[in-house]
């Protein structure tokens, strides 16, 4: 019972944080915690994932750890590739995803600091002013 619970926990969490990461820079008042939160994607996916895979992510760990407990036997190395055949009921290569969520991961880490540096900015000259 418990773990059916954690199951439904991990996929609306790290779903919403997967939407926080690509859309979390869009509002003035997330925009530093989309920073932050872009910043430890980053940090797992290309410095843990040195030791434990490209792309790692203790979210989509702990995510399998539940599932396995539950039997499943159908995760994929990639949450992403998962999330979209849970959604959708699509398969799609995970290279394929792979380069569209380094894309649009890159994107929104340039984004998130564009806006972040120019709200920094914006608000010494208001101060100086």
């Amino acid at each position: 019972m418990l773990d059916e619970g954690l199951n439904l926990f991990f996929f609306v969490f790290h779903s919403g944080l997967i939407l926080f990461n690509l859309l979390g820079w869009v509002w003035k008042k997330t925009r530093r915690a989309n920073l932050v939160l872009l910043l430890l994607t980053v940090l797992s996916w290309f410095v843990l994932g040195i030791w434990y895979g490209f792309g790692y992510c203790p979210c989509t760990d702990w995510h399998w750890q539940v599932r396995s407990r539950l039997g499943h036997v159908d995760m994929s190395p990639s949450y992403l590739v998962f999330l979209i055949r849970a959604v959708t009921g699509i398969e799609i290569e995970k290279s394929l995803v792979d380069v569209f969520a380094v894309t649009f991961l890159l994107s929104a880490v340039a984004a998130s600091s564009y806006l972040n540096i120019r709200d920094i900015r914006s608000s010494r000259k208001r101060l100086t002013s």
